[in-house]
């Protein structure tokens, strides 16, 4: 894993500013997120690292926003708080493209997550997963995250873009270095990160060219060749669609493999429920989604001015939507603190977005949790946490850098 420099020291002090990378390495987001849904669920905050910006908290004014991709852009500021400097090379994805580039270039990758191919590819799901926990030591500390998270999410990973498999690990060094919106803060910081995705781009234009004039095959490079929409994309864009599918394959799914076997440890009657019913895994890979939200946030910018909960927005405005407060907002998930594996309306969580820019590989993340979990139950395995985890220290992804466990069976 990439070694990434920490952002200086915050000269602010807001309490409110949740977008403060200490709050998430600390896990001490919690608190400020719930007296912001209660105060104040859209804010004004004037002072941030990232520049003034509201904080969309609760889940209703976020599915609102979420809702009006036309008022509230992707593609006018981008869709982390941290803005694009002048002197950056761009990058467009169409996560951060409005209507209609957005629509086509989306339907040119959404085939290769239709339920079909879902159904055609559990079955090798299944096998990797049963080969990674078979290879586990037990009764012994490793991490986690690097044994089972990354490896299961990488290799998923290589298959959708038919990667060189002995190379898969550089998919996960390049999506650590892409998915860091802190770098942005230190210029040596973002002119390496600039560099590894040029090294990411000249590395898939060599996979493009070698399939350009073959016959289509159910990869995302060989679909994108043969699409109206992407088959002429310039490079900038190319390396942006590309880094947009790392990092939503990588960063998300793996964080969840990860935040489910933290919350299974913290809530032990909840696991418990869990080993007595595995019936109930489809519900709980949807809770273990929610309680993760494995991205804390996606921003939107108003193209011109609008009434929010009250407040008055103006055109040009950052709006941070957090996902993160939204999935523990109390009046649509009672005791949301907790993981509650049979909780009823688990399903209704924000952590893929909601409305057009829904993640569009949604089906596959549940997919590999629900195998891994289901493969775990096989072998009535228990996974311990030994050691607090090491988190990532950003406002974007909220995830881990390890996990020290041992494995026992119940």
């Amino acid at each position: 894993m990439a070694t990434l420099a920490q952002p200086p020291a915050q000269v602010f002090d807001d309490p409110l500013d949740v977008s403060r990378a200490d709050m998430y390495r600390e896990h001490k987001w919690q608190e400020p997120f719930r007296r912001l849904r209660a105060e104040a669920p859209v804010h004004k905050v004037e002072h941030s690292s990232f520049g003034p910006y509201w904080s969309v908290s609760s889940y209703k004014p976020i599915v609102h926003v979420e809702s009006l991709p036309e008022l509230y852009s992707s593609e006018a500021g981008g869709i982390t708080l941290a803005d694009r400097l002048a002197d950056d090379y761009p990058m467009p994805m169409f996560i951060a493209r409005d209507r209609p580039v957005h629509t086509a270039q989306r339907r040119t990758v959404a085939p290769a997550f239709t339920p079909s191919e879902i159904t055609r590819m559990s079955g090798d799901v299944r096998r990797r997963t049963a080969e990674i926990l078979d290879d586990l030591p037990w009764g012994e500390t490793f991490d986690w995250v690097d044994r089972v998270s990354i490896e299961l999410t990488t290799q998923m990973l290589a298959i959708l873009f038919d990667f060189p498999w002995e190379d898969r690990r550089k998919l996960t060094f390049w999506s650590d270095w892409a998915g860091d919106i802190e770098l942005v803060h230190n210029e040596e910081t973002r002119q390496q990160r600039l560099a590894h995705m040029f090294e990411c781009m000249t590395y898939f234009k060599g996979l493009w060219d070698a399939k350009v004039g073959k016959e289509p095959t159910p990869d995302l490079i060989s679909m994108m060749i043969h699409s109206e929409a992407m088959s002429s994309m310039p490079d900038n864009e190319f390396i942006g669609n590309l880094i947009l599918l790392i990092v939503g394959g990588n960063d998300t799914t793996r964080n969840s493999m990860t935040g489910g076997i933290y919350a299974l440890d913290k809530f032990p009657d909840e696991r418990a429920k869990l080993e007595a019913n595995p019936g109930l895994i489809p519900n709980a890979v949807q809770e273990i989604i929610r309680w993760q939200t494995p991205l804390a946030h996606m921003r939107r910018t108003a193209t011109a001015d609008a009434e929010l909960e009250g407040q008055q927005i103006k055109a040009g405005d950052k709006l941070a939507l957090w996902y993160i407060s939204g999935n523990r907002d109390e009046s649509v998930f009672p005791n949301a603190d907790k993981l509650i594996v049979d909780r009823e309306n688990a399903r209704r969580h924000l952590a893929f977005g909601y409305g057009i820019h829904r993640c569009v590989g949604a089906r596959l993340a549940e997919l590999q949790i629900a195998v891994l979990l289901e493969e775990m139950a096989k072998r009535r395995m228990r996974v311990e946490v030994v050691e607090e985890p090491v988190r990532v220290s950003a406002c974007f992804v909220n995830g881990y850098r390890k996990l020290p466990v041992q494995i026992s069976r119940y």
